[in-house]
């Protein structure tokens, strides 16, 4: 037992025991257990790139990417122009993805040059930059000439604040994708969870390449990269367009499994939920691995699918959904962010 709380770290421990917890108080408190899991697997599965999206930053050594936003405002003007342009479907969804990415990388390479000039403030400056592009992109949504229908306002210019995306058959489609029911309360969905492992998968290859080495280097110390003849700049800037990059895909995945692309202050807070699952899988601020990304998101998603209803259900009468989501969330975030010196010195 001690040996198993060392390898996944006390933290992740207590929080796995915790979420158990909850699920058996859920089970007495008659609410249905598989329902809750299924739920915490479709959740996982739409959130699961996102997280993702912060261990490129991280392992360069520029910590979380509190501007995760930058990423996932390229992936929803991807995605709002491939409805533009009268894709739909899958259709919609490939395209959707393949816009993203050229957008995305484009961007994430001026923000990371961005960010090599503020060596020091990465974190600071990537939060102020998440909320300004969000800021941003609210006075152009509303300037953006798009005509399609199932966009604009009914009254006057611009897009409305949420597109659906069933009226283009996209809603879901990754969800229904091979899905498994099992009885009438657990359904797997196959095809989203599916897409989650391959690009984990395809992140670990990376991290095991030549430029994922040295990208490592980076993050783990300054002095021995430059020694070792390793462009520090370069590296994290190639960092910062690959989380750009996977913030766009992700919010393309997590559209069209939410049923709605939210444009607006939709992506405000969208990176601290990102951020707290990656630490409570067992990353530090500093060092991460992709499976403390899977073990994040299934447990910090789990834990806000259990804990809430059951919350609402034990106090019955009041509404403590969003009171606990801000309080496991952050609470998360600011230990984590205490360990910064612990987990990830650079010397």
């Amino acid at each position: 037992m001690k040996k198993a709380i060392q390898n996944i770290g006390l933290p992740t421990f207590i929080i796995c025991a915790f979420w158990i917890l909850i699920l058996v108080v859920g089970f007495f408190c008659d609410l249905s257990v598989p329902t809750l899991l299924s739920d915490t697997l479709k959740r996982a599965g739409m959130n699961g790139i996102l997280v993702l999206a912060m261990l490129p930053s991280i392992q360069s050594g520029t910590g979380p990417n509190f501007a995760l936003p930058v990423g996932i405002v390229c992936g929803l003007f991807a995605l709002v122009c491939s409805i533009e342009f009268g894709f739909t479907g899958w259709a919609w969804f490939f395209v959707s993805i393949l816009l993203a990415t050229a957008l995305a990388i484009v961007v994430g390479y001026l923000y990371g040059k961005l960010i090599n000039a503020v060596k020091g403030s990465e974190m600071t400056i990537a939060t102020y930059t998440g909320f300004s592009i969000v800021a941003f992109m609210c006075l152009l949504w509303l300037m953006i000439p798009f005509t399609s229908p199932n966009m604009g306002w009914f009254i006057g210019q611009g897009l409305r604040e949420t597109i659906q995306l069933d009226v283009i058959d996209a809603a879901q489609i990754l969800n229904n994708l091979w899905a498994i029911q099992i009885g009438p309360d657990f359904t797997i969905p196959t095809g989203m969870i599916l897409f989650f492992l391959l690009f984990c998968f395809i992140i670990w290859l990376f991290f095991r390449s030549k430029r994922g080495i040295a990208i490592s280097a980076v993050g783990s110390s300054n002095e021995f990269a430059q020694a070792s003849g390793i462009s520090i700049n370069k590296n994290r800037v190639f960092a910062n367009i690959l989380t750009t990059v996977l913030g766009a895909i992700g919010i393309v995945v997590y559209s069209q499994s939410y049923g709605y692309a939210q444009l607006y202050s939709g992506p405000l807070m969208m990176a601290f939920p990102a951020v707290a699952a990656v630490l409570i899988g067992g990353a530090t601020a500093m060092r991460g691995k992709v499976m403390h990304v899977i073990i994040g998101v299934v447990l910090f998603q789990g834990l806000l699918t259990a804990a809430l209803p059951v919350a609402n259900k034990v106090f019955a009468g009041t509404d403590l959904s969003e009171v606990l989501r801000m309080v496991i969330q952050n609470g998360i975030i600011l230990y984590a962010l205490t360990q910064v010196k612990k987990g990830g010195s650079k010397g």
